[in-house]
């Protein structure tokens, strides 16, 4: 990650209107907390952290809710109730959805992408288990082959990050692929998923095909103050490491298992990084059809800061006046 990069005064002193009413409230929160602050950059670093954390864990919020209804399904799903653990953790997979679009959580629009996910997910899934790539717990009625329908909605939490943190950051970008490119090159990384169990697995020339694509894309996000950058790539990559954590997770409460867990539970081993990664193209690239990618504005650098940046650009243009006289 990079310095900053300012933004004009009146997106600061302006609420974001993509943003829900829990989301507006988190920045203003912090709007409140800057102003009671000393005028401190370690103070305002600090500030924008904890926005940051909020932010992302906001984000989250459907994955984590999927998380804690698998882990309390194991813990404490009573053995040989009338529904089974599967159709319950379906149904509240259902009640998760329906909440995050009536409470506006998520909106119509990104509900497209969303279902997108599930069917894409599914689709793997189908094939995935049918050639023992890994399994579920039998039971319930509520499958499609050996799968079980709420492994659909663990395709849609990712999803619904995806398109959560593009508004709560309002994501920008410089220097993005064309986007026929990139959905090339996701196109690829999904059929790879399939053809490499027939011929030559092709995930490492498909990894360096990404990092040849979106090796100069960078990426500018808005935590609260400011634009901060990172390169594009090492965003899919700090993603793809976070949804391995989750995957560890989800494993050891049973929502699915691979063969090597089949006799008792062991972490995920990190080459399963490298399918995440591939992931996060398409994942991307999905994203793209409600939020296409779009530059960030060109401002100095030196505009950040709301409270304070006004009388120090004011400072600067006397002492440059001074010097020009």
């Amino acid at each position: 990650m990079t310095g900053p990069v300012g933004l004009q005064p009146n997106r600061l002193e302006q609420p974001n209107r993509a943003l829900t009413g829990v989301e507006q409230r988190i920045e203003a929160a912090a709007r409140r907390l800057i102003t009671r602050l000393p005028d401190r950059r370690g103070s305002r670093w600090l500030v924008e952290f904890l926005v940051f954390g909020a932010k992302q864990a906001w984000a989250c919020v459907f994955g984590v809710a999927m998380l804690l209804v698998l882990l309390a399904a194991k813990l404490w799903y009573p053995e040989g109730a009338w529904l089974a653990r599967n159709d319950a953790v379906t149904l509240a997979a259902v009640i998760i959805q329906t909440i995050m679009i009536t409470t506006k959580l998520e909106t119509w629009r990104e509900l497209r992408v969303v279902l997108i996910f599930h069917v894409v997910g599914t689709g793997m899934e189908l094939f995935k288990t049918s050639i023992g790539s890994w399994s579920y717990s039998a039971g319930g009625f509520l499958h499609l082959g050996a799968v079980p329908l709420y492994s659909g909605f663990m395709y849609a939490a990712v999803g619904s990050y995806m398109v959560r943190v593009h508004r709560l950051f309002d994501l920008r970008f410089t220097r993005y692929p064309p986007l026929w490119l990139s959905a090339a090159v996701a196109a690829a990384c999904y059929l790879n998923f399939f053809t490499h169990h027939f011929i030559l697995d092709l995930r490492w020339l498909l990894i360096a095909a990404v990092l040849l694509v979106f090796g100069r894309s960078m990426m500018y996000f808005r935590v609260f103050g400011r634009q901060l950058r990172m390169p594009l790539p090492l965003a899919f990559g700090l993603v793809a490491t976070f949804i391995w954590f989750a995957e560890n997770i989800a494993t050891w409460a049973g929502a699915w298992f691979y063969p090597d867990q089949l006799a008792g539970w062991q972490p995920v081993g990190p080459t399963k990084l490298a399918a995440w990664f591939l992931l996060m193209i398409i994942s991307v690239v999905l994203v793209t059809w409600v939020y296409p990618p779009v530059p960030p504005d060109l401002v100095p650098d030196n505009l950040s800061w709301g409270r304070s940046s006004a009388p120090a650009r004011q400072r600067r243009q006397r002492t440059r006046n001074r010097v020009r006289e």
